[in-house]
């Protein structure tokens, strides 16, 4: 079976279990883990920002976040189909008690315009008024495939924010795949944000992790609320040492991009309704996913459904081979409707 339904199905390197093995380690809580201090320097030294903290999950990451920026009763605006507002199970407003206002991607996949964001934040109107705080962008875009938001236009929208007087936070999950397709440094994708998160088991192949990242007067407010939210880590480092290893594996991405070009060029050959992937997540428009899903399982292909159709995730453990195999099991499979 050949496993396309995410990049966090990947199995750790024999490199990564053997730095999880011998990691050195600390108790977090009470006097600090060498080994996650270590990672969170190097990911905040990568993303040119003051400091930066592991957490469990991106969830918790982009929780923290949100929990910084938002007061109750805020409102606070994400691309529509962002992670924040569609898959966190709401915890923008339970736990950070923001109000979700979708921005419509009238600058492209994923993306909305500087235009759509100083609208939607308006002005200061009376004091029983909606009041805008912040700005989620989100880099590459996941439910729109991939999406990447190139640098100049990243700048524009966190100017356009700016001049709203808005908060900005980056939700880059897959930061690093946005970077590769870029040939930028990640750094040049996170200017001007006042926080971010990144993951490090999506692409990078890390059994678990992400971190958020700021200043460091954030940073030392993100420890507490972490703690809230029951994330007091004791012996981290041996995930700490997962995430060293990952961050060597990000050139590795740009094969991973290759995979998923080739998956959808060969799929398009055969008529079905593919997007043209940015990174390494294709999708097939369908309106019957369910059916789709069943043929590519009985060929040996697992993939996922997603919005009006199917995703297929390419990552570090699939090589070219297994994506030549993708397509010679799906050769007879009918074509999408």
């Amino acid at each position: 079976m050949l496993d396309l339904r995410s990049d966090t199905v990947t199995r750790p390197s024999d490199a990564m279990r053997h730095a999880m093995a011998t990691a050195e380690v600390g108790d977090d809580v009470l006097d600090g883990d060498p080994t996650l201090a270590a990672l969170q320097r190097r990911v905040a030294d990568l993303l040119g920002v003051e400091a930066a903290l592991w957490t469990p999950t991106g969830c918790m990451a982009n929780a923290i976040a949100l929990m910084h920026h938002l007061r109750r009763g805020d409102r606070f605006l994400a691309p529509v189909g962002a992670h924040v507002l569609e898959a966190e199970l709401g915890t923008a407003a339970w736990l950070a008690g923001g109000l979700p206002s979708p921005l419509a991607h009238s600058g492209g996949p994923g993306r909305p315009t500087p235009q759509d964001v100083a609208a939607a934040a308006g002005t200061q109107g009376p004091y029983f008024g909606l009041r805008t705080a912040l700005l989620c962008l989100e880099n590459t875009h996941n439910s729109a495939g991939g999406a990447v938001t190139p640098a100049a236009e990243h700048r524009e929208l966190v100017a356009a924010a700016r001049g709203a007087g808005l908060a900005v936070h980056l939700d880059g999950a897959r930061l690093w795949h946005a970077a590769v397709a870029l040939d930028v440094e990640p750094s040049v994708l996170v200017e001007g944000v006042d926080t971010v998160s990144v993951c490090l088991s999506k692409g990078l192949g890390a059994p678990m992790g992400s971190v958020v990242a700021g200043s460091a007067a954030f940073v030392d407010e993100a420890w507490r609320l972490r703690k809230m939210l029951g994330g007091g880590i004791r012996q981290g480092g041996v995930l700490g040492a997962a995430g060293l290893v990952a961050l060597d594996q990000m050139p590795g991405l740009a094969a991973d991009h290759e995979h998923a070009r080739l998956l959808a060029d060969g799929l398009r050959a055969r008529g079905w309704p593919v997007t043209t992937p940015d990174t390494n997540i294709v999708l097939v428009a369908t309106s019957d996913p369910g059916s789709v899903l069943s043929g590519l399982a009985d060929a040996g292909v697992r993939a996922v459904p997603f919005g009006p159709g199917v995703r297929f995730v390419t990552h570090r453990d699939l090589s070219r081979a297994d994506v030549e195999a993708v397509l010679e099991r799906t050769a007879a499979l009918p074509v999408p409707a």
